[in-house]
């Protein structure tokens, strides 16, 4: 996607923001200058990105704990038709689950703090890379795999020079998938028991002070955060996956 294409979509964006603002003419709604205005005050003082550094920090850890695990047991699930006739039922039963249900569960085993909030973006995470990974390492030809065998590879080999790399589009595309939706429930789970992050701030501004201009600069910051993630993942595909965009 171009990045004119990107720019110009933003900006129908903000026109029809500033379109709604001036029709409706409510406090609830405020102009996007307005909203503008307020996020650098709130960023410059130091308060919004006191908020936005608890938020990344939690989504950062959530997608690293589940690289490191959905990853290796993704691929050995693809590897071995055995342990995946055993484990599928598991995860058939557990993948559509909507885990943003069991916030109240985690925080009763976890209590208070970040762990609580990783676990559950962690969750849905890791479901969405296992299934990914190991229906791309299990669909790899078997020619390959006896070719790559006959040079002497072992299964070490083949998991290091020939799954993972094979595999490398499927998790790039279900992190792209799953960002949207851990940002989605990392304001969900900012709503308990904690004061930090950007969901406790939207809340607290919007609900208690009824600030709304900051609420929606807290807006902002969650959205640029979930779009900044995206991009990344974006960038590495490109920097990783390369013989997918060669012409």
């Amino acid at each position: 996607m171009k990045k004119r294409d990107v720019a110009l979509a933003a900006l129908v964006l903000l026109m029809l923001w500033e379109a709604a603002a001036l029709l409706i003419n409510r406090s609830i709604l405020p102009t996007p200058l307005r909203v503008l205005a307020v996020f650098v005050e709130e960023t410059l003082n130091g308060n919004m990105l006191g908020h936005a550094v608890a938020s990344l920090r939690r989504v950062l850890a959530a997608i690293l704990l589940s690289l490191a695990v959905a990853v290796p047991l993704g691929l050995i699930l693809g590897q071995s038709p055995r342990l995946n006739r055993l484990f599928s039922p598991v995860i058939y039963l557990l993948y559509p689950v909507p885990k943003v249900v069991l916030v109240p569960v985690v925080l009763l085993f976890f209590g208070i703090g970040d762990l609580p909030k990783i676990i559950i973006i962690f969750m849905i995470l890791f479901f969405q890379i296992l299934v990914l990974v190991r229906d791309r390492a299990a669909s790899l030809p078997a020619e390959l795999i006896q070719s790559v065998r006959s040079l002497g590879a072992g299964r070490r080999a083949l998991f290091r020079f020939v799954y993972l790399p094979a595999s490398l589009p499927a998790i790039l595309t279900a992190l792209r998938q799953s960002v949207g939706t851990a940002v989605a429930v990392l304001y969900i789970t900012e709503l308990f028991a904690t004061q930090q992050g950007l969901g406790y701030y939207i809340y607290y501004n919007g609900s208690t002070l009824l600030n709304y201009p900051a609420m929606y600069a807290g807006v902002l910051a969650m959205s640029l955060l979930g779009l900044g993630l995206y991009f990344t993942v974006d960038w590495l595909e490109k920097r990783l996956c390369r013989w997918q965009f060669m012409e």
